[in-house]
């Protein structure tokens, strides 16, 4: 689980993501902690939960992972580029959320469904992050036939994404401009 970095999107998005822990007894649960928060700063989560908290391994866990919750940013990202099957997950102040649905008109919160512009991963926004859709999203990135087209979308998320070296590429294509 990637609940994110800042204390209140952690809190937030940690308890929901725990809330479907017990109905996955087969799988170890995860928490990608950050170091700034501190150990203390997980604690009530982890007396209500068996998942443990790993600080300073976020790229090993994904990596390791048969699947993440993963909240929106950044590690969406990079957990699709890792090829891990993800569930994105979002819950924000609801009139900041309003105020951007006015401002920006997009389809997706997630870097992975905007760059390919379709949806890839699940994306669990607002009221739709609950308990009842995290659960069912969870269960279907187990289904091989699930996990098979991930992969596939994956793989061309990183070839639109131009492989090894497309920021070098870009950076030499940005300064021809300039000349």
């Amino acid at each position: 689980m990637l609940p994110g970095s800042r204390k209140q999107e952690v809190a937030s998005m940690l308890k929901v993501m725990l809330s479907v822990e017990n109905q996955f007894s087969d799988y170890q649960f995860v928490i990608a902690g950050v170091e700034s928060l501190g150990e203390d700063f997980y604690k009530p989560f982890k007396d209500k939960s068996e998942a443990k908290v790993i600080f300073g391994q976020t790229h090993s866990l994904v990596a390791n992972s048969y699947a993440a919750l993963v909240t929106s940013g950044t590690a969406t990202l990079e957990t699709a580029i890792i090829g891990t099957p993800q569930v994105v997950c979002y819950r924000g102040n609801s009139i900041s959320v309003e105020i951007a649905k006015r401002i920006v008109d997009i389809k997706y919160i997630s870097l992975v469904n905007l760059i390919m512009d379709k949806e890839v991963v699940c994306e669990l926004i607002q009221s739709d992050l609950n308990s009842n859709r995290l659960n069912r999203e969870l269960k279907l990135l187990l289904d091989e036939n699930v996990r098979k087209r991930i992969a596939e979308d994956y793989k061309l998320l990183i070839e639109k994404l131009g492989n090894k070296g497309a920021s070098e590429r870009a950076a030499i294509e940005i300064l021809k401009l300039s000349d």
